[in-house]
């Protein structure tokens, strides 16, 4: 007995400590961000002083700068436990659209300061700029009201380290939250120094922490010794020193037995870098539970695919103008209707396409189901009847078969798994094979010395990655991949550039002045094989692309696009950068249409 009662005891008293240790973790790491927070609120409040004093425009920038470099040390905790505020402090100086509403709210933070004292500061923007510092000071008071009052558990706290790393590969070194200063390179040295300071406070004597804090030390250093933004080498950065660090990351949740956060996501929780292959889950993005991705519904899918009686007239499957060898495009200029008559939109690839938050050029649906009845159900496209393709294979016996199969749960096909059943073959098309991905998982002889400095452009100077994001070079924004893009770049309406495309795109069902001339930004993954580009297939080549954006787009060349979301300077690029941009892009084709 009393040996039971000296086990229970000190049982209970292991329990205590054990308890009391977290507690004393997450407090700390809690009281570190609000002590970061008052930090920054005090290089915010010197900006501030230095603004009401006129100062110069050398003194308000460099304080500009300190003040970003303070906000990256806290980063990581307000993006992922306060996204709505975060938005508002270094988002895009784009206005914030709710669509489902018909609003939009104007942008604030540092990407609208920037504009406001970069290249030039002009006294006429102090009011507006003191503006700005307020509302900044403000978010900070609620920042720190909200990270009072949270639980900030172990798990949470390696979730959201994770997710910074993923940040500055994909926004961070690309330019996207300083676009006009491109200071970025600094800044995300500053990201990843924190990391191991954050994860000492869980486990101060965890093994993989020490080669951790080399690795963030190392990455610092590269990013202080290389900082000019255009020359950065991005592939030597994010094979050298991110992917190493989120390998470690994930090495120290093992090593701590620290659990994976349960959440809806298209990044998989068991990730150790960003270019696993298998690093997204397409479920992330079905509409419920039962329109989940699988095998036998893509085989299912597949033969609706090519299936011609899905069409009024028996002549025409959704194959016939998305060809497999072409990755799922017609190679047109623009679609053809079932009377021959040339349609104003170009057919994008499906590939990918499951990886994304809207569907066609004008991001009119929202996913993969829908996206298929409104084409088998167009006039013009298929002009079929999913109430006639329903009864038809209700009394196919092969189509029962298979949707017994794909959906044992169901005593009969139901119409609803007919679009499930396209999409997730639709689904099924993600490759994720290319040589560039080959490259980033180790093989490093596998793209050559052009290559490599066209995707430093491609991330860099060309800013082709702050609109087409890493992995998935497609409008879906990291690290959360949760909303797609749309852009306005003003696209030509002939490739000779004389006048603008007439097509309005998003506008036409989002009647609001932002959005004329908004389309989806498409993804660059399998771009060899499926020219011509752009919504209106304007360019029969990528070479024609690259110049038009090397020219700054619509704007560049003298259009009015007042709207125009892509920066309208010009990119100077040199002719042999363009050649190794587009050499880049090429890389970028999955194994099956190399």
């Amino acid at each position: 007995m009393k040996l039971k009662h000296l086990t229970f005891l000190f049982l209970a008293l292991c329990l205590f400590f054990s308890c009391k240790k977290n507690e004393t973790s997450k407090a700390t790491i809690k009281q570190d961000l609000l002590i970061d927070l008052t930090k920054l609120s005090n290089e915010i409040g010197q900006f501030q002083k230095l603004v009401n004093a006129n100062s110069s425009q050398k003194e308000i920038l460099e304080q500009f700068k300190k003040s970003r470099l303070f906000y990256k040390k806290v980063e990581w905790a307000i993006e992922y436990f306060v996204p709505e505020t975060a938005r508002f402090m270094n988002g895009p100086a784009l206005d914030e659209m709710e669509l489902e509403e018909n609003r939009s709210f104007e942008p604030h933070g540092f990407q609208v300061m920037e504009e406001m004292i970069y290249p030039e500061y002009e006294i006429e923007n102090k009011e507006n700029l003191i503006r700005e510092l307020n509302i900044f000071q403000a978010n900070i008071k609620q920042l720190q009201s909200t990270f009072e009052v949270i639980a900030i558990s172990d798990d949470y706290v390696l979730d959201a380290i994770q997710q910074n790393v993923f940040r500055v590969t994909t926004l961070g070194i690309t330019g996207f939250d300083s676009p006009i200063l491109q200071s970025s390179i600094l800044e995300a040295g500053e990201s990843l120094i924190v990391i191991p300071a954050s994860l000492e406070k869980i486990n101060f004597n965890n093994k993989s922490l020490a080669e951790l804090k080399k690795l963030a030390s190392k990455a610092q250093k590269y990013c202080q010794e290389n900082n000019n933004f255009n020359a950065f080498n991005r592939a030597i950065f994010i094979t050298e020193y991110l992917n190493p660090i989120s390998k470690k990351i994930k090495a120290f949740q093992k090593e701590e037995n620290i659990k994976n956060v349960k959440k809806s996501s298209p990044l998989k929780p068991t990730i150790e870098i960003l270019f696993d292959k298998e690093a997204f889950d397409v479920n992330a993005f079905v509409l419920s539970e039962e329109y989940n991705f699988t095998k036998e519904k893509a085989v299912l899918g597949e033969k609706l695919f090519y299936d011609k009686s899905l069409s009024k007239n028996n002549d025409r499957s959704c194959a016939t103008c998305h060809h497999p060898e072409k990755a799922f495009t017609d190679g047109l200029k623009t679609n053809v209707s079932l009377t021959g008559i040339n349609l104003p939109r170009n057919t994008p690839t499906l590939t990918y396409a499951s990886l994304q938050n809207a569907q066609f050029w004008d991001m009119r649906q929202l996913d993969l189901e829908k996206q298929s009845v409104d084409v088998i159900q167009n006039k013009d496209e298929m002009h079929g009847s999913m109430q006639n393709i329903h009864a038809k294979i209700l009394v196919d016996n092969d189509y029962v078969k298979l949707f017994k199969k794909a959906y044992p749960k169901t005593l009969k096909p139901e119409a609803w798994q007919i679009q499930n059943a396209i999409a997730s073959y639709v689904r099924f098309l993600n490759s994720f094979d290319s040589r560039f991905d080959e490259y980033m998982r180790g093989n490093k002889n596998v793209l050559n010395n052009q290559e490599i400095e066209g995707m430093n452009l491609f991330m860099g100077k060309a800013k082709c990655a702050t609109c087409h994001f890493t992995p998935l070079f497609n409008g879906t924004v990291p690290p959360s991949y949760s909303k797609t893009e749309h852009e306005v770049i003003g696209t030509p309406n002939e490739a000779s550039g004389k006048t603008l495309s007439p097509d309005k795109g998003r506008y036409l069902y989002n009647k609001m002045p932002q959005l004329v001339g908004a389309f989806k930004t498409p993804t660059v993954r399998n771009v060899a094989v499926t020219a011509p580009y752009m919504h209106n297939g304007v360019f029969k080549t990528l070479e024609e692309v690259v110049s038009f954006y090397n020219k700054g787009g619509g704007q560049g060349l003298g259009y009015e696009v007042e709207n125009q979301t892509l920066p309208f300077d010009k990119l100077n690029l040199t002719i042999k950068e363009e050649q190794d941009l587009v050499a880049f892009m090429k890389t970028l084709t999955d194994k099956k249409y190399q």
